[in-house]
């Protein structure tokens, strides 16, 4: 049983569509999943000559999504040749983004594929364009109408992480920290890893002050309001520990001791799974109804149209998804 994905070239001023060319000629990627490339031609085009390798696109008109195999192509018409310009941000750009975005995900609701996968976007591009949201992950779940809890995780190979509080100050942190916050960060995590075949997951919860605030010496956060979510789990019969000093819970992830950590702000896990592996790192769609990933790294305008790209990180979000997919088929299917 092979998922069906679909495949968005993100921004065409970056990487992003020399790195799907890549992906494409990755040993495995087609006999894995059959896919659905959602866009303009010439931008598919446009990256395999920046990859200096083939893809063939086999078109498919709109009435046959439902029945494609293989590697095939939806065709669109969102941005002329002349407006893309590489390494830069661009309206144009930002509105192919989302043009070919929302094609992919009207047909992930229709039941035509089963997940999605975008290469890079840039936010300033598409903020230009009409984001009108914080980020590609609340503009997906409102044009899904989907107001359920949801929120960015990180993953890098086996690891998870997600967060109480995201896009804030630091100023901001310790008084949006709440227990029910912090139960609703476990919940995805545990369900995310579930969605993507780990039984019995073990979570890990990061503490907010130095050394876990040291029995209450540098804060009570620890005391008052992580711990007794946590011994909340272990009534529900989750796997979940913590809360872990923040400088000791990655060793632990590390070593493979965990396979997820929940941590209270932004940067406390971003710095440490982007130090383990940047190149490897990919970012999936918490809590939406649809499996969505792409690899946690931008654009790259620094190097977009030198051929050079690393190819790895949309190699893992690819293995990824289609584990997620398979997972939500099976569970379609029960």
């Amino acid at each position: 049983m092979r998922p069906r994905l679909a495949i968005v070239p993100g921004d065409p001023s970056g990487i992003g569509p020399e790195l799907i060319a890549k992906l494409l000629n990755e040993d495995g990627v087609r006999d894995a999943a059959d896919i659905l490339l959602v866009g303009d031609s010439h931008l598919w085009q446009r990256g395999a000559a920046q990859a200096n390798s083939e893809v063939k696109l086999t078109t498919i008109p709109e009435q046959e999504v439902s029945t494609f195999k293989g590697l095939a192509h939806l065709e669109m018409e969102t941005i002329d040749p002349a407006d893309v310009q590489v390494a830069e941000v661009t309206v144009a750009g930002g509105t192919t983004s989302l043009r070919c975005l929302d094609k992919a995900l009207d047909l992930a609701v229709a039941g035509h594929v089963d997940g999605v996968l975008f290469a890079p976007f840039n936010k300033a591009a598409m903020t230009a364009a009409g984001l009108n949201a914080e980020d590609e992950h609340k503009y997906m779940a409102r044009y899904l109408g989907f107001e359920g809890y949801h929120s960015e995780i990180n993953v890098l190979d086996e690891l998870m992480t997600t967060r109480v509080t995201s896009h804030i100050g630091l100023k901001d942190v310790a008084a949006n920290i709440d227990g029910p916050g912090i139960q609703r960060a476990i919940e995805l995590a545990h369900a995310t890893l579930a969605r993507a075949g780990k039984s019995r997951p073990h979570v890990a919860v990061a503490a907010l002050n130095p050394h876990a605030g040291d029995n209450g010496k540098f804060g009570r956060e620890e005391i008052d309001v992580i711990e007794p979510v946590v011994k909340a789990c272990w009534g529900r019969q989750m796997n979940v520990t913590g809360p872990w000093p923040s400088d000791t819970v990655f060793l632990k992830a590390k070593r493979g001791e965990v396979d997820a950590v929940v941590t209270m702000y932004h940067d406390q896990g971003q710095i440490a799974i982007k130090l383990m592996g940047f190149e490897r790192g990919v970012t999936i769609a918490g809590g939406l109804p649809i499996p969505v990933a792409t690899p946690a790294h931008g654009t790259a305008f620094d190097i977009a149209g030198r051929g050079i790209a690393n190819v790895g990180a949309t190699r893992q979000a690819f293995d990824l998804l289609v584990r997620m997919a398979l997972t939500a088929k099976a569970d379609t299917a029960a």
